[in-house]
């Protein structure tokens, strides 16, 4: 994202751009029903965050406006400083591992689509873990 788009404070950076992640998607972007680059609190050491949208009703019969339903994807801010360290992490094993969470999504069963799933990426000390989440 360009500096003069930016929503940042000048001491965070987003690690990865709409590029790395069409890169690695490729096709399966199109089950990507929102890409967001957050700008809000700190969200510790999560840089990525991946999200199944099922279509399920929330309350009382009200479900899901099916554009709704599909992937969505948090690109955490990191220190700038540390912006280029993170990055080649991501790129070079939290996006694998990302594609790989979605072409299992994809043919995952009824059951496992039909109800929410999260999944984040940390990052401590340069040690990338990650996993699902409620």
């Amino acid at each position: 994202m360009s500096a003069r788009n930016r929503r940042l404070p000048r001491h965070h950076a987003w690690p990865l751009t709409t590029t790395d992640i069409n890169e690695c998607l490729g096709p399966y972007m199109t089950r990507v029903t929102d890409l967001g680059f957050l700008t809000g609190h700190d969200s510790g050491t999560i840089v990525l965050g991946a999200e199944w949208i099922a279509p399920v009703p929330r309350n009382y019969g009200r479900g899901i406006h099916p554009d709704m339903v599909g992937f969505r994807i948090d690109v955490h801010p990191v220190d700038a400083a540390e912006r280029a360290a993170t990055r080649a992490v991501l790129r070079a094993h939290a996006l694998p591992q990302l594609h790989e969470w979605i072409t299992q999504a994809i043919a995952a069963d009824e059951t496992w689509q039909l109800t929410a799933h999260r999944h984040y990426w940390r990052l401590t000390d340069g040690h990338l873990t990650h996993r699902d989440e409620a």
